[in-house]
């Protein structure tokens, strides 16, 4: 089996076609109908990977989502949606999920994402081997927990932010075209822009820089993307 998957949706009738194919490809499938059962079996089940519809009976895809963040759970999510609004999937993302596909959709498209997220844990990178621990300045990154630390302290990241970090920290002081870090990140799903990336940057910003209107770590290349500057030197 390659992984163990649960399908969150109302729609009796496309989870089934879900869970068929998904089958099909070696995953083992749970199964859940509402937004309740959905939380409690993600708690319960632990599965590899969450399909969490957003419209649900209950508590909706983006309430589960949060809570299971909160929670430190850092499952990985895929969210379907029948809505189409950009603003949507940048609320989705910014809670903590790691794709989002919008209805109607293939089934096929659906299972080569769910692969593609499954394969990007942890962000691979060539300078440093992705499983080692590494100390990069006043970091430290523990990739078997999905930590990473800053003078000691353990960051409050969501899985997204954490492989944000880890891309720019491996890559410390060279500069990431935004294009490329949509494809490291999010397999250049086309659901993705480069507003949702702009929007992960800003809240990382938040979380560990002094002043996060004037970044000392997170630099912004003008036209180009980003790139993470050594830790300023003590005056």
């Amino acid at each position: 089996m390659q992984g163990k998957i649960l399908v969150v949706d109302d729609e009796e009738a496309l989870v089934r076609l879900i869970t068929y194919n998904l089958s099909k490809e070696g995953f083992a499938t749970i199964e859940a109908f509402d937004g309740n059962q959905g939380e409690r079996l993600a708690i319960e089940e632990k599965p590899d990977l969450i399909i969490l519809d957003l419209m649900l009976p209950g508590k909706d895809g983006l309430e589960i989502c949060r809570n299971l963040r909160r929670q430190d759970i850092l499952i990985p999510i895929i969210m379907l949606t029948a809505r189409d609004e950009e603003i949507d999937r940048i609320l989705g993302l910014e809670l903590g999920a790691d794709d989002y596909v919008t209805k109607p959709f293939s089934v096929r498209e659906l299972t080569a994402r769910v692969k593609a997220v499954l394969r990007r844990r942890p962000v691979k990178s060539e300078a440093v081997p992705a499983r080692e621990e590494a100390h990069i300045g006043s970091f430290v990154i523990k990739p078997h927990q999905y930590e990473i630390y800053q003078h000691g302290q353990l960051l409050d990241l969501t899985l997204t932010e954490y492989n944000l970090l880890e891309l720019l920290l491996r890559n410390k002081g060279r500069v990431l075209k935004r294009d490329y870090m949509l494809q490291v990140l999010w397999d250049y799903n086309e659901n993705v822009s480069t507003r949702v990336l702009d929007v992960h940057i800003s809240k990382l910003r938040e979380k560990i820089e002094p002043d996060s209107r004037n970044p000392q770590f997170i630099k912004t290349i003008r036209g180009i993307g980003y790139k993470f500057e050594e830790e300023p030197a003590d005056d």
